[in-house]
């Protein structure tokens, strides 16, 4: 059992904030039968009753490593008055096992007035935004339609779009949800939609190109980022395609003769990506680089999204928990090689008699 604070600030008395960065426990750290304290942003919060009619709490705490499920068995309706979702909370309490997942039982919490750090709580994108941001006008230099590229530029000049399309995640919950993933996923995506360009020559370059870069653009308006990720008002009435074609239609006002076929396009694009109905698209694909765009997006975002689910998955063994969204379990774990298979001795010895 470890013990995370000084005897829990005053055995769970939670009397002050700790200012030295390193007392802090990150999430993903937390381990079974763990006493902790800490402060952790309240991502959920939900007020329900036992069997016997007693009120108790259950929270979604979360730090930029991960989130964890926390209870409050005693007090609940009182310390539920505190404090609302997206509050940061000092905790202390105890990890422990229930039903196979790790939970913290809270013994006492009190609200934050002022973060001292909020990149505690948020994730970032574990790459460079200085070499996604070069890779990727990299890519949209190869546009060589002068009016495709034109609007692209407009974009890229555009300090206050630009500032926000570094930051912004690309989705509040399941693929690239953490603060650069709107730039690492557009990135991708263009590197996918060059690739695919190349593979298949009766595909418009410029046009699948262009595509990609302003598929996702709207969610610089659909969501806000700063202790959490969540919704705008304009995120939940309009969505981040609807957005995103208002945002090319106010750049190519300031376009002179730009070709209509060519807006018409780009705006299929955008409003089409997410391939049907159900899914959001007002439109479904109509045309062959739409199609191409929606298939990048959507492999994109899964090999992302299921990747991280696979790597945060705390069950022990070979699968993982039961994922709702894909209602199916997953293999953990990758294939190995021959060579990583093979005696340590072994390879050695090989590697000697090629030398001679």
């Amino acid at each position: 059992m470890r013990t995370t604070a000084r005897g829990l600030s005053e055995r769970y008395g939670c009397t002050a904030l700790k200012k030295n960065p390193d007392s802090h426990i990150w999430v993903n750290e937390i381990r079974e039968e763990d006493e902790i304290y800490g402060s952790y942003l309240v991502r959920t919060k939900r007020l329900g009753m036992t069997r016997n009619g007693d009120p108790f709490l259950s929270l979604t705490l979360a730090d930029r490593s991960g989130e964890i499920e926390g209870k409050v068995w005693e007090r609940a309706n009182e310390l539920s008055a505190l404090f609302d979702e997206g509050d940061v909370i000092e905790v202390a309490g105890r990890a422990n096992s229930y039903r196979g997942q790790l939970q913290v039982t809270l013994s006492g919490l009190k609200v934050v007035k002022e973060v001292p750090d909020i990149s505690l709580f948020l994730e970032k994108s574990s790459k460079s935004i200085s070499e996604m941001m070069g890779s990727l006008r990299e890519i949209l230099g190869e546009i060589t339609d002068s009016h495709m590229r034109a609007l692209v530029e407009k974009f890229l000049s555009d300090r206050h779009f630009m500032s926000l399309f570094k930051k912004a995640p690309a989705a509040k919950n399941f693929h690239h949800n953490y603060i650069g993933g709107l730039l690492e996923h557009t990135l991708s995506v263009c590197q996918l939609a060059r690739m695919v360009a190349d593979h298949y020559p009766e595909l418009d370059r410029n046009l699948l190109l262009t595509g990609a870069f302003l598929h996702d653009i709207g969610k610089v308006n659909e969501l806000q980022f700063e202790r959490q990720i969540d919704y705008t008002d304009e995120g939940r009435l309009l969505g981040h395609l609807v957005s995103g074609v208002s945002m090319v239609k106010q750049k190519l006002g300031a376009l002179k003769n730009f070709p209509t076929e060519i807006s018409l396009r780009l705006e299929h694009l955008i409003l089409s990506h997410h391939g049907t109905h159900e899914f959001g698209s007002p439109k479904r694909p109509k045309f062959l680089e739409a199609f191409a765009l929606h298939l990048i997006d959507d492999l994109d975002a899964k090999v992302n999204g299921l990747g991280r689910f696979i790597e945060k998955d705390t069950q022990k063994g070979d699968w993982t928990d039961f994922n709702r969204l894909f209602e199916r379990y997953f293999l953990k774990g990758r294939v190995q090689s021959a060579e990583e298979n093979e005696d340590p001795g072994l390879r050695e010895d090989k590697r000697q008699r090629a030398l001679f």
